[in-house]
């Protein structure tokens, strides 16, 4: 309900209705809605950012980290599309929950993650650099890139239907074309 909804529009009343549960059981356990939408946010989130966080961290070479990392997002998106909104709706309307939520994947502040992923990026980016078969870029800015091309088509999937006439089956099929381009794409766009 709250993926779907987000938090303002979900209503405890419904929430109950569709878990068939008691409301006051859900009062009972969860005190408040918004502490029912911080385990639902936690819960959501916690499904596919561990092993994300931790196939950038390994030692696995640049490019099974990137076609790793997009069949992992395509597919949790597939089954999950309304999880990027909710996502972002519920970082801009309360910005402490990507930290909270980063600590409570990972068990880790996100100071601590942080730089075990860009170090390993960084020492991965840089080897291929100076092999000349990479253009600089900061790790940052390659995650962020990377999650960004997989993300958009769900974010955006209402503008991408009507723009381009998209039915569910027409969008099921354009996600599994994206799933084989992307890494392709870009690793392509990281070529020198």
């Amino acid at each position: 309900m709250f993926v779907r909804r987000g938090t303002a529009g979900a209503r405890m009343q419904e929430i109950a209705a569709e878990a068939d549960v008691n409301q006051a059981l859900l009062h009972y356990y969860f005190r408040s809605k918004d502490r029912l939408s911080q385990a639902a946010f936690e819960r959501a989130a916690s499904q596919f950012m561990p092993t994300v966080i931790q196939v950038l961290a390994s030692d696995a070479e640049l490019e099974a980290k990137v076609t790793r990392i997009i069949e992992l997002e395509l597919d949790h998106l597939a089954r999950a599309p309304y999880l990027p909104g909710y996502i972002i709706s519920e970082v801009t309307h309360h910005p402490e929950r990507a930290r909270q939520l980063i600590a409570s994947v990972t068990g880790r502040a996100t100071e601590d993650v942080r730089p075990q992923v860009v170090a390993m990026l960084r020492k991965q980016i840089d080897a291929r650099v100076k092999s000349r078969r990479m253009r600089p870029i900061a790790p940052e800015q390659f995650v962020v890139n990377l999650m960004a091309l997989c993300i958009f088509p769900f974010a955006a999937r209402p503008m991408i239907a009507a723009m381009l006439g998209m039915d569910q089956q027409a969008f099921e099929q354009f996600i599994a074309r994206r799933r084989q381009d992307l890494p392709a794409f870009f690793l392509g766009a990281l070529r020198p």
